[in-house]
C-alpha cells in the first residue's frame, strides 16, 4: 500500500537495524548500475539505494534515469560508504514513472536561477528550491502559530473589492463586461451598472480596511492572503500578486504596534531557525558561494545564519523620519553624490536610502516613524505637529522596507478632512467611517509582505525565486 511508505527525512534520522521499509521518490543519480540516489522532497539529503548486481535486467536499468520515480522496498543497513549513515539494500524496485533522459531539463548539474525561472514548473526538484519552499512553509505556519498564541482571530477578507485601500489606483479590474463593446453611459463612460456586481470592482491591494471593521468589535485580528498591485515594476523586489500578513488591533497605539511587529518578526525567524536549520545552512552556503563572485564592497558583512541571529539578538533601532533624513544628508554617500534619488524632508525614502540606514549606518533593522502626512495614506493618524502621521516602516538588511504600518486615525472629523484633501469619496466609504461614528477607539495595524520576509530569511536576492509561480509584468505562466 502506498500509505505505508516512509519519508526519506524520517528514515535518515533512524538507526539502521535491518528493518524492512518502503520508500518512494525520484532518482537524482544512478551509478555503476548499482547505486541509486533517491529523493522525495522531504529533505535535500538523498537516500542511497543499493541494488545488488544482477538484480535489475538491462531494460529496467535503462529506465532508471535522473527524474524517474521509483518505489523501493528493502532493508535498512549501516552504510559502508562515506557521507551517509545508512543505505537501503533493495529487495524490489518498481518504476512508477519514466523520465526521458534526453529531454529532461533538470539534469544533475548547476543551473542558473534565470534558467530555473523559465522552468518554474520543475525547479521544485532542485536542492535550492526544495530548501526555499520548505522554509516558506515553516514561516507561514509560524505566522498562524504566533497570532493564535496571542488570541488573534484569523479573518478572511475579500479578494474582490470595490474600495482602494491605498488610494493608489494601481489595481486590476474585475469585470464580466465585453471588452469589444461594453455598455456605455450617455457621456461615453462605461456603464458598470450592467456589470456582474453592478459597480466597478477590482482585485484587492490590501485587506486592511475590512480588517479594521472586525478589529473594532473583536479587538485583535489578522489576515493572511493574496493581494494584487498592477504596478509595472520589473524589479527584484516587486510582484503583481503576493501574500500579505495584516494584523489590526483595537486599543493599540503606534508604540504598541512597533512592539508587536518586532516581536512577530523575531518569532517567525526563530521558528525557521529551530525547525529548518539544515535548509538554512544549505542556503547560507549557496549565498556564500554566490557572493564570492561579487566585488568586496558588495558582499555582506555577515553570512545568512549570522544575519538572522543578529536580528534575533538585537533590539531594532527606532528613529523618526526627520532623524533619518538628517542622517542621510550628513552621510558620505550623499556628500559624494552616490545616491541616485534626492534626499530632502518631505520626499519618500527610496530603497537605496533605507538600505544605507540599515546596512551602513546602524547595521541592524531600523523602525522609522513620523513620516510626512503628504506621502502617506489617508487613514494614518495625524500627529500633533499637523505635518506628520503616526506611521512606521521596518527596514531590513538587504531588502529595505519589509513592514509598513500605522496608528489609524480614529477621530471622525480628522479622518473626513484627510479624505477630502486626498479626494477619497467620503460617501462611498461611509461603511468605513461607521467604525469612527459608533464607539471609536485608538487602534493600529501593519502589513508584512510575506515574500519579502521569505527573501530575507532564505538569503535569496530576487523575489521571483521565493514564490512558486511569479506574477510580474508580461509574465503569467502556469
Amino acid at each position: 500500500m502506498f500509505n505505508k511508505r516512509v519519508k526519506i527525512k524520517e528514515l535518515l534520522s533512524t538507526e539502521p537495524q535491518g528493518q524492512e521499509v518502503t520508500v518512494m521518490g525520484w532518482v537524482r543519480t544512478f551509478r555503476n548500475n548499482q547505486f541509486i540516489a533517491l529523493n522525495d522532497g522531504s529533505t535535500n539529503n538523498n537516500l542511497q539505494v543499493v541494488a545488488t548486481l544482477g538484480m535489475l535486467n538491462d531494460e529496467t536499468q535503462k529506465r532508471i534515469t535522473t527524474g524517474a520515480s521509483l518505489k523501493v522496498t528493502g532493508n535498512v543497513v549501516a552504510s559502508l560508504g562515506k557521507g551517509q549513515k545508512l543505505d537501503l539494500n533493495a529487495t524490489s524496485i518498481e518504476i512508477l514513472g519514466d523520465c526521458d533522459a534526453a529531454e529532461y531539463p533538470m539534469q544533475q548539474k548547476k543551473h542558473s536561477l534565470e534558467f530555473l525561472r523559465e522552468k518554474a514548473h520543475l525547479r521544485f526538484r532542485t536542492n535550492t528550491f526544495g530548501s526555499i519552499f520548505r522554509v516558506r512553509h515553516s514561516l507561514a505556519f509560524a505566522v498562524h502559530k504566533f497570532f493564535n498564541e496571542k488570541d488573534f482571530l484569523y479573518l478572511h477578507t475579500p479578494v474582490i473589492t470595490a474600495s482602494d485601500a491605498e488610494g493608489a489606483g494601481e489595481m486590476f479590474r474585475v469585470t464580466t463586461l465585453p471588452f469589444d463593446n461594453p455598455p456605455r453611459n450617455e457621456d461615453g463612460t462605461i456603464n458598470f451598472k450592467e456589470d456582474f456586481f453592478g459597480k466597478s470592482t477590482n482585485l484587492t491591494v490590501s485587506g486592511q480596511l475590512e480588517g479594521e471593521l472586525a478589529a473594532t468589535a473583536l479587538s485583535d485580528i489578522y489576515t493572511f492572503g493574496p493581494t494584487f498591485r498592477a504596478e509595472n515594476s520589473n524589479t527584484t523586489r516587486h510582484l503583481a500578486e503576493f501574500w500579505m500578513i495584516e494584523p489590526e488591533m483595537a486599543f493599540y497605539d503606534i508604540e504598541d504596534n512597533m512592539n508587536l511587529a518586532e516581536e512577530f518578526i523575531k518569532y517567525i525567524i526563530r521558528h525557521a531557525m529551530d525547525n529548518n536549520r539544515e535548509d538554512l545552512e544549505f542556503l547560507a552556503q549557496r549565498l556564500a558561494e554566490e557572493e564570492k563572485q561579487l566585488p568586496q564592497d558588495k558582499r555582506s558583512d555577515l553570512g545568512l545564519i549570522e544575519k538572522l541571529e543578529f536580528v534575533l539578538n538585537n533590539a531594532f533601532e527606532r528613529i523618526t523620519y526627520t532623524e533619518a533624513v538628517n542622517i542621510l544628508l550628513e552621510s558620505p554617500a550623499y556628500k559624494k553624490k552616490k545616491f541616485q534619488y534626492e534626499v530632502s524632508w518631505g520626499v519618500d525614502l527610496q530603497s537605496e536610502h533605507e538600505r544605507y540606514l540599515v546596512e551602513k549606518h546602524f547595521k541592524k533593522p531600523v523602525i522609522v516613524t513620523g513620516y510626512p502626512a503628504a506621502i502617506k495614506a489617508f487613514y494614518m493618524r495625524m500627529n500633533d505637529d499637523g505635518k506628520t502621521v503616526a506611521a512606521m516602516d521596518i527596514l531590513a538588511p538587504g531588502i529595505g522596507e519589509i513592514v509598513g504600518g500605522s496608528q489609524r486615525e480614529e477621530r471622525l472629523d480628522k479622518l473626513v478632512q484627510r479624505m477630502e484633501q486626498m479626494h477619497i469619496p467620503v460617501e462611498e466609504m461611509s461603511w468605513y467611517l461607521d467604525t469612527r461614528r459608533y464607539g471609536t477607539v485608538p487602534h493600529a495595524g501593519f502589513g508584512l509582505g510575506f515574500e519579502r520576509m521569505v527573501l530575507f530569511v532564505t538569503g535569496m536576492t530576487n523575489i521571483r525565486d521565493v514564490i512558486p509561480f511569479a506574477r510580474t509584468p508580461k509574465t503569467c505562466e502556469f
